[in-house]
């Protein structure tokens, strides 16, 4: 967390900081006891087991907008406020177009001893503005990725079945609604932008995968489960895929394959994203604590 989001709350409250308190558990909940404010990154489970060592807790906060960590039910049922950190959609829209742009020309004669001896068919790739990138999931982000890559000449289409075909989003934002089938059937490129639910766990899986055209390329910066990764590199393997860039993914399942490019999760990860998201998540905490103070001592 930001040192200036976490002096914001000193100026009002009693601060326990400590980043590395999301691998000691039993520390944790020997802390909780007191607090009334907790504030976590992905790798802290907020569950009902947390909860009944936390009589006292009142807020719950997060450092990214991803709520797979949380009990949103046990939250309910304590009381407990949740808030997470809604405001990282530019970062991963960035990291969505790097990494459509990078296996959408994927030349390798940058790499050691390559830049003369790379083979003519490793230097070329598929024209950016020629292309068509299909987006699954309509929400903020997807929509920032639509208004980027438009900007560059891209044709946009997306899967929503939560946003209605006569919605003027769609309109506004020049982008083409579709089914998934029509997607997957049509696009260049898919970028996955939903949240893991039951109705979307392996959305994206071997018959899904089985209807994209040869060569497309697909990016994973939601959630792993979303994505069948197995099939994946199998496709990938296959050459039937040109290549896939994953933020987030099941490593039981995960093998080498070709044009495969794995980050740690950091899609949503700026200097500027962390500090931003740092204050924000500080400011929603004191605003929540002051507030429970005017109605109930603390």
């Amino acid at each position: 967390m930001d040192e200036e989001g976490v002096e914001h709350l000193r100026r009002a409250f009693s601060v326990c900081y400590d980043p590395l308190l999301a691998d000691k558990p039993e520390i944790l909940l020997d802390r909780l006891r007191s607090a009334h404010a907790l504030i976590v990154g992905p790798d802290t489970r907020v569950d009902s087991q947390l909860l009944a060592a936390a009589p006292r807790l009142r807020v719950v906060a997060l450092l990214d907008e991803s709520l797979d960590n949380i009990d949103m039910s046990a939250c309910e049922a304590a009381g407990v406020q949740v808030f997470p950190a809604t405001d990282n959609n530019e970062s991963v829209a960035d990291y969505v177009m790097a990494g459509l742009l990078l296996l959408l020309r994927p030349d390798r004669s940058h790499e050691p001893g390559q830049a003369d001896a790379c083979p003519a068919d490793q230097r070329v790739g598929r024209a950016v503005d020629k292309g068509h990138l299909g987006l699954v999931g309509f929400g903020r982000t997807a929509r920032q990725v639509a208004r980027k890559a438009k900007a560059l000449g891209i044709r946009v289409s997306a899967f929503d079945p939560f946003v209605p075909e006569t919605d003027a989003i769609w309109r506004v934002e020049g982008v083409e609604p579709l089914s998934l089938a029509e997607l997957l059937r049509q696009v260049d490129g898919v970028s996955l932008h939903v949240p893991l639910v039951e109705s979307t766990r392996q959305l994206i899986n071997a018959d899904s995968i089985g209807l994209m055209k040869p060569g497309a390329i697909l990016i994973n910066s939601s959630r792993s489960g979303v994505l069948d990764d197995v099939a994946l590199t199998r496709a990938l393997r296959e050459n039937r895929l040109g290549g896939a860039l994953l933020g987030v993914f099941e490593t039981q399942g995960l093998t080498e394959a070709p044009n495969l490019i794995l980050t740690p999760l950091v899609a949503g990860g700026t200097d500027e994203s962390s500090v931003w998201a740092s204050r924000l998540t500080a400011e929603k905490v004191r605003r929540a604590l002051l507030s429970d103070r005017t109605q109930a001592p603390l």
